[in-house]
């Protein structure tokens, strides 16, 4: 006999954040070893701390560009959609299953005008994989994909070691370029 569950909704649960996020998880892992803490320290100066509406807290919007980076989000507004949903980057952010996600339109207004034509972006990136090498996170010579088996057309005896450099920059005019069209497809001007 099949039982209809309709009740599982409306259930009261108390639960601990901890316990929902696998322990094989990937943030649990950065969250392990890399020390966020010093991004506090390098945007420091990009805030006043006695004028204006309280901000998101730095290390927080930058743990948010972070996800969105890693897990290939191509646009600030799915980057909050997920974060809404998503218990693991809630916990990796500090929220609690209830908490406020800040807003896309934060994230980006401090994208353009705050942070804008500066490489405070770089910096912490290189500093993030600059933790992730020491912890033995990351060497640079294994890449470890989706487990789907790729298949290359390639001569073993016949390669050349380079070393490749791509730019937060790179990201960001991504970003930049799906939120405009996000913007004309919704009948408004591009930044």
């Amino acid at each position: 006999m099949i039982k209809e569950n309709n009740s599982a909704q409306q259930q009261l649960e108390l639960v601990y954040i901890e316990n929902l996020v696998p322990k094989d998880h990937i943030l649990r892992k950065i969250d392990k070893y890399i020390d966020f803490s010093f991004i506090r320290d390098l945007t420091k100066d990009f805030y006043c701390p006695d004028n204006g509406r309280p901000a998101i807290q730095p290390v927080v919007l930058f743990k948010m560009l972070f996800i969105g980076y890693l897990f290939a989000i191509r646009s600030e507004r799915q980057l909050v959609k997920e974060i809404e949903v998503n218990v693991a980057y809630r916990w990796f952010l500090g929220f609690s299953l209830t908490d406020k996600i800040p807003s896309h339109s934060t994230i980006s207004q401090n994208r353009i005008t705050r942070f804008k034509d500066t490489n405070i972006y770089q910096e912490i990136f290189d500093n993030i994989v600059f933790q992730a090498i020491n912890k033995k996170l990351v060497d640079g010579k294994i890449l470890y994909t989706d487990s789907t088996h790729l298949k290359a057309n390639a001569n073993k005896n016949k390669f050349t070691k380079e070393q490749i450099t791509q730019s937060t920059k790179d990201y960001f005019n991504e970003l930049e370029e799906d939120i405009n069209k996000d913007r004309v497809a919704h009948g408004k001007q591009p930044l």
